[in-house]
Formats: structure tokens, C-alpha cells, sequence
């Protein structure tokens, strides 16, 4: 009898154990999910020195990674998680988590942290998105993005990138290089936000619901892009 009392009680033990490491995971991914929002509205906030209105009424997709982590002395590596939406016909999906991870861009030492976006321009870059991994440069062809209200005048952005990139560290905002980065499905994380092991091509094309966590983060997206659209 104690022997089987003790078994329960170190079940329930177990179940307790599970279930608050479960709902700390889930506040971590709520928490990236608004420093996300964050990112977007910092970045808007200033018209002249944010992402061209033609990008935004053209993205089909938007990843955000707040604070990318870089550290390096000579040879350094990135890696950073993040989140993404895309654009379907009901209006922007819910997100998933991805990550990224690559070399070093540009001569660096010490460590610092940047914040990435992602901008997806056509249906190309769309697909790349349901993959379960891809490289930008090698997979996927990737530019840094142009800045301000009319930067965009006089590119070949539209013909040539699936993605245009962009980094903001220290309040400055720019177009980045990030070939060679690769970008992947954070399944696990996905699978906290929803509960369920929902796939990514489902979430992305609109048929799962966006969980309350990630309201804010959808709604930021939508108020930037979609006004965009409307005002092109």
C-alpha cells in the first residue's frame, strides 16, 4: 500500500514538474513574441528610416528575431530565435518560431546582439518559409534590404530577392548580408506555443488560430502592412 502511495505521489510529483516547466517555456515564447511586436513598432516609428512602404505592401511573409546573438574574436558565429507570419487570404497567419544560425558577417570582436528582420516578397520565398531548412544565398536568394521612404526607387529588389534583410543594433536600422545564414523550424518551441505538434505549412496558410500569446505580435504586423497595401 505505501509502496503504491508513494508511486502516485511521485507521479503527480512528476505531472507538477512537466506542467511548470511547460508554462515557463510558454511565457519565454510570449516574451520573444512581444519583443518581436517591439522590434516592428520601433522600427515604424520613424517613416523616413524604416522599411519602404512598396516592401511592406508587397511581403508575403515577416520574420522577426529579436536579439541575434553575435560573438566572436576573428571567426565568429550568429544564432538567434524568432518568429514568423505570412500573409494568406484571411489576412496574416499565425506565427511560428524559427531559428537562425550562421558565420560571421563583417570583421567583428566582443559580443553583441542585434535585431533581425526578414521580409519574404513573393510566393518563392513563401515556400522557403515551409521548409524545414534553408541557407539564404545558397537556397534562398537574399538581399539587404533598402531604408527609408524611397530607397526602394531604382532597385532590382523585386526581380531578384526571395528575401530582403535587415538589422537594427544601437538604434541604427539597415539593410545586412546575412548570406550564408540558415534558417530553420523550431519545431519544439512551435509545438509549446500551440500545445499540438501543428505543421508549420498549416499554421503559415492561415488554418490555426493565433493563440492569445501571440495576438499582439500578429496585430503589429498587420497594422504596418496593411496600411501599407492601402496607401501604395
Amino acid at each position: 500500500m505505501k509502496t503504491a502511495v508513494a508511486f502516485l505521489c511521485g507521479l503527480a510529483m512528476m505531472a507538477s514538474t512537466v506542467s511548470a516547466h511547460a508554462d515557463s517555456d510558454k511565457t519565454k515564447i510570449a516574451g520573444r513574441l512581444n519583443d518581436a511586436a517591439a522590434v516592428i513598432q520601433q522600427i515604424m516609428a520613424t517613416p523616413d528610416k524604416a522599411i519602404p512602404t512598396s516592401i511592406l505592401a508587397g511581403a508575403s511573409c515577416v520574420v522577426v528575431v529579436p536579439s541575434y546573438k553575435k560573438a566572436a574574436f576573428v571567426v565568429g558565429g550568429q544564432y538567434g530565435q524568432g518568429v514568423a507570419t505570412c500573409r494568406t487570404a484571411r489576412g496574416w497567419s499565425a506565427p511560428v518560431c524559427v531559428q537562425m544560425a550562421g558565420g560571421s558577417f563583417g570583421f567583428q570582436i566582443g559580443g553583441q546582439a542585434t535585431d533581425l528582420v526578414m521580409v519574404a516578397m513573393n510566393d518563392q520565398g513563401l515556400q522557403d518559409m515551409l521548409k524545414n531548412k534553408f541557407k539564404l544565398g545558397a537556397d534562398a536568394a537574399a538581399s539587404a534590404g533598402p531604408v527609408g521612404r524611397n530607397a526602394a526607387a531604382g532597385t532590382d529588389w523585386k526581380l531578384n530577392a526571395e528575401f530582403l534583410t535587415y538589422s537594427r543594433s544601437k538604434g541604427l536600422f539597415a539593410g545586412i548580408n546575412l548570406d550564408g545564414t540558415v534558417v530553420s523550424q523550431n519545431a519544439d518551441d512551435t509545438r509549446v506555443l500551440y500545445g499540438a505538434n501543428i505543421p508549420f505549412e498549416t499554421i503559415l496558410k492561415g488554418n490555426q488560430a493565433t493563440p492569445e500569446e501571440a495576438r499582439t505580435f500578429v496585430r503589429t504586423v498587420a497594422h504596418y502592412f496593411v496600411r501599407a497595401r492601402a496607401n501604395r
